[in-house]
């Protein structure tokens, strides 16, 4: 294939709509930022909990920084597995009440390695129609029996698994999903696991620090727990900082430091990154105000966009999906509201459905009542324009 052939797809590309571009951040990750030159209220970001420059993980960042260097320097089976990681992960698995936890890199290179781990030729995956794309890419990477549902659709899984003669069988799916920000039926889809000898792997990366009483996530918000269950989550949201974990069983933690390859053959994370998530395990814990903040804006903006042409999918979380539907359309809308000094992602295919276009309004303790009064009104006179 030549540049010329690559130079035609990417126009053919902008043709649909469907061209993506980078936005320049030129200060800290917050509420209020500044972005391409222009001051901005952003409601872009996953920082649910406003701790992506909270001064006290930048401290405890410089701190980490000053006790262990910058970089790791090696993978984890190396040299790099430094004492901050190893006490890190005994705080993570204590904080989501699990026996042990790993640490990856990234939420993806979490997801590869896991059901890459532990499922093969003779083995099924089923999936959620709307997981996250890294489950969907570690599924076709496993060489397992990919099975995919409805989304939400418990009766068409039940089915799945029941015909299934794998010898393993792994249920995958999204706590709370990306785009539409509602919460997987955990309960229910232990119980299917249970009854059809699978696992549950649940991708907690939008749950956890936000979810249950003490955010602990989607199994602290249900009140569940199980030796089937695999648990991963991220730490580049609510935690504000980076990196990704799993926590389970003891065995299932062990044979992933054996054989997860994107555990295996990766440099560790810096050491000065497990100090700042320390420090940020704390304040998730003890700070219930940031969650109780984080609920009233939800429900403000719920009451606020009420009676726009543009539905509202159903979400209870910090993910809110305003439905444009075409993607000419939600880019016109995204460029309407950042003229206004509002920036809300203009979401297409293929991360959502055709003709579902939407922007993915993201809510964080870091916005203000008069924040989401602002988006509200922004929308409203768009919507006049449109």
């Amino acid at each position: 294939m030549s540049f010329t052939e690559l130079a035609a797809d990417l126009a053919a590309l902008d043709a649909r709509g469907l061209k993506r571009q980078r936005r320049l951040l030129q200060s800290p990750q917050s509420a209020h930022v500044r972005v391409d030159g222009r001051e901005a209220v952003a409601f872009c970001s996953n920082d649910y909990l406003g701790l992506a420059a909270d001064p006290r993980l930048v401290a405890a960042a410089c701190e980490g920084a000053q006790r262990c260097g910058v970089g790791a320097g090696a993978s984890h089976l190396i040299l790099g597995h430094a004492a901050s990681h190893h006490e890190l992960e005994m705080a993570l698995a204590e904080f989501v009440a699990l026996p042990s936890a790993l640490l990856f890199s990234t939420g993806y290179m979490a997801n590869i390695g896991i059901v890459t781990a532990l499922a093969g030729r003779n083995d099924a995956v089923f999936a959620d129609k709307l997981n996250h794309a890294s489950l969907n890419d570690a599924a076709l990477l496993s060489r397992a029996d990919f099975k995919r549902y409805a989304h939400g659709d418990l009766a068409a899984l039940e089915r799945l698994l029941a015909a299934s003669k794998a010898r393993r069988k792994l249920v995958v799916v999204d706590a709370v999903f990306s785009m539409d920000g509602d919460i997987a039926p955990v309960p229910q889809l232990l119980q299917l696991c249970e009854r059809y000898d699978a696992w549950l792997m649940l991708d907690d990366a939008h749950g956890f620090g936000v979810l249950g009483a003490t955010g602990g996530g989607v199994l602290q918000h249900f009140g569940v727990t199980s030796p089937r269950i695999i648990y991963m989550a991220t730490l580049g949201k609510a935690a504000g900082v980076a990196g990704a974990f799993v926590a389970g069983n003891p065995d299932l933690i062990e044979t992933l430091v054996q054989s997860a390859r994107t555990y295996i053959y990766t440099t560790a994370t810096p050491p000065l990154l497990a100090h700042a998530l320390l420090a940020s395990l704390n304040i998730i814990r003890s700070e219930q105000g940031r969650r109780d903040l984080l609920a009233r804006l939800i429900a403000r903006f719920k009451v606020g966009v009420a009676g726009l042409r543009w539905p509202l999918m159903p979400s209870d979380t910090a993910i809110q999906p305003l439905v444009i539907g075409g993607n000419a359309e939600v880019l016109r809308v995204s460029a309407a509201l950042a003229a206004r000094g509002v920036l809300v992602p203009a979401i297409r295919p293929p991360t959502v459905p055709a003709g579902s276009a939407r922007l993915r309004i993201s809510l964080s303790a870091a916005h203000t009542q008069e924040d989401v009064a602002q988006l509200v009104e922004a929308l409203r006179e768009v919507e006049k324009e449109s």
